[in-house]
């Protein structure tokens, strides 16, 4: 029986999130493990490094099963991706030892969140990024543009380690939401090549941390663009934190934003 890591990519607009679920079979867990069964004939269990939400993408999710099977992990990677959607992809295959748990293992991840603020729409940009519109911001997004100053501020109340339950819509967990934070970048981006030349109005998210509550990062990034258009301060980032409150902190943004980059062990 041999253990196998994969480093899968996907495109989450269409799927209802990772995790596979009784009433659909439209789950990227899912569908690897109907590939899987079917090329090996076993009941075939993948263990992702974590859940993503439906409409979450992902650069580099990791993920590892168990198999008894002669085939090369090239020939599985192969088979792979000719049956997979191509919205999904196995970018890398490798056998690994037989303790390795894609989840358990981890030692932190990297989220990436997209935002576009534009008064225009953005064809190309629509799946994998929130586009927010001027008319939509506070009297400072009207005015040009967000402050990404006092946004960069705001976050460094977020680093280190704190109990995030501000944080999060998950309400009924009995499990810690104190998590580490080790790296909140704001940049703002032109990387599309599909798009003006002279248009730079996207901005760049990236959170680097020990793990992730569920609609963590998209609660963050409400509450800083909420900072950014000045509807709230970046000290108040400490009573949102010390309230342990949810409806503190600013809007759930929308899960097409979101890209998760890397998972590190």
């Amino acid at each position: 029986m041999g253990n196998f890591k994969m480093v899968i990519q996907y495109e989450g607009t269409r799927y209802q999130g990772w995790q596979k679920q009784e009433n659909t079979e439209n789950t990227i867990q899912g569908k690897l493990e109907t590939l899987l069964s079917k090329m090996t004939g076993q009941k075939i269990e993948v263990q992702g490094s974590g859940r993503t939400d439906a409409g979450v993408h992902a650069l580099g999710q990791v993920a590892n099963f168990h198999a008894d099977t002669d085939m090369a992990p090239e020939e599985i990677l192969a088979y792979m991706n000719r049956y997979l959607p191509e919205d999904i992809a196995v970018i890398s295959l490798s056998r690994a030892s037989e303790r390795f748990h894609s989840r358990l293992n981890a030692k932190g991840k990297t989220y990436c969140y997209r935002v576009v603020f534009s008064g225009l729409p953005h064809v190309f940009d629509r799946r994998y990024s929130y586009v927010v519109s001027e008319k939509d911001g506070g009297e400072r997004a009207q005015g040009g543009g967000l402050d990404l100053d006092a946004m960069r501020e705001a976050a460094g109340y977020l680093l280190g380690t704190h109990d995030f339950k501000a944080f999060t819509s998950n309400k009924r967990s009995k499990k810690s939401t104190v998590r580490n934070l080790e790296e909140i970048r704001i940049e703002k981006t032109c990387s599309a090549s599909m798009r003006m030349k002279d248009v730079q109005d996207e901005i760049c998210f990236t959170y680097s941390g020990n793990g992730f509550l569920y609609h963590m990062v998209r609660i963050m990034t409400g509450t800083l663009l909420e900072v950014g258009m000045h509807k709230r301060e970046p000290a108040d980032m400490t009573s949102i934190i010390s309230s342990g409150n949810r409806e503190n902190a600013g809007e759930l943004v929308p899960a097409k934003g979101l890209t998760l980059m890397e998972v590190r062990y």
